[in-house]
């Protein structure tokens, strides 16, 4: 955004009196205002687009973070297996750069998994104003505290050697991921607390408590979940995360442990507020957030700290 500067005024001269002086700064101030107040009506959003620098895309609205793609196209390009730290993935991203850079995520899968498990979150959160990374892990029998060390070293390389590096905000990162890749999600956001929005989908972790978390988590679990049922696995975890923390828990309804592995619009719908809302902290995502959803034909349960704090 640039900023308006008073424009055509002239310095005073130093044998004005005081009176005069005031007069002219005065006048320079108005006429700023003045200004100011009619660019502001010119711009789409206003204040607000002024008042947030990380802000993407048209103002949202249900149709919009329910659609399969976003406003923005989005290229890819694939890393090898031969990075160090993880086991190589594909980086989806938006293909212009007249907006600046953006916020990044990286998503790890689940046991046994490969990122083609989660392939479809890529463009989906990428066309909304994101670079995401889909991640293979070293192995697919890594567990949970390696898959999250595992996606803190994916953070790194998209922002410090991926062709992409210069499109990307490194202030403005988070994680997500599918089961053990969940498990790993809480646990990057444990050793990381910078990372500003995680989202563990039907998480998998032998820890259950997570005091230690300071990023703001939204826990998605499944209704119909017999691999990391929601009794031992989402609800403790989401449980235990501070009562002083963001963080909200979504079950849905009808779904198994696997659901995130295939396109669900629900699932999109909510990542896709929860990371705008905290990775890039545009509050016009806030409306699908808070109140707090209802329980729906695709919601069981919903829960949540509203209004959010940060």
């Amino acid at each position: 955004m640039h900023q308006l500067l008073p424009s055509g005024g002239t310095s005073p001269r130093r044998h004005r009196t005081s009176t005069g002086r005031t007069r002219t700064l005065r006048n320079l101030l108005v006429t700023a205002a003045a200004g100011a107040g009619l660019f502001t009506a010119l711009i789409p959003g206003g204040a607000q687009a002024a008042d947030n620098p990380y802000q993407r895309g048209p103002a949202p609205t249900v149709s919009s973070i329910e659609a399969s793609r976003g406003s923005y196209a989005v290229s890819e390009t694939s890393v090898s297996s031969l990075v160090s730290g993880f086991g190589g993935g594909t980086i989806y991203y938006p293909t212009s750069t007249a907006d600046g850079t953006f916020g990044a995520i990286a998503i790890a899968p689940g046991f046994t998994a490969y990122q083609s498990s989660i392939a479809w979150l890529g463009p989906r959160l990428a066309s909304q104003g994101f670079v995401v990374f889909t991640i293979d892990t070293n192995t697919t029998s890594d567990q949970p505290a390696s898959r999250g060390d595992q996606l803190l070293a994916a953070l790194d390389y998209l922002t410090q050697q991926s062709s992409v590096r210069s499109r990307i905000d490194s202030s403005r990162l988070g994680v997500m991921g599918h089961s053990m890749g969940g498990g790993g999600t809480l646990e990057a956001a444990k050793d990381r607390p910078s990372l500003q929005a995680a989202i563990p989908l039907t998480g998998w972790n032998l820890d259950k408590t997570w005091p230690e978390v300071r990023t703001p988590t939204l826990v998605v679990g499944a209704d119909g979940d017999s691999v990391a049922s929601v009794a031992s696995h989402s609800e403790p975890f989401y449980n235990s995360l501070p009562s002083t923390l963001d963080k909200a828990y979504l079950e849905l309804r009808g779904a198994s442990h696997f659901t995130p592995n295939s396109s669900n619009t629900t699932i999109a719908k909510y990542s896709i507020s929860w990371l705008k809302r905290f990775i890039d902290n545009d509050t016009r995502y806030e409306q699908f957030l808070c109140p707090l959803p209802q329980a729906s034909l695709t919601i069981a349960e919903y829960r949540g700290t509203c209004p959010h704090t940060s």
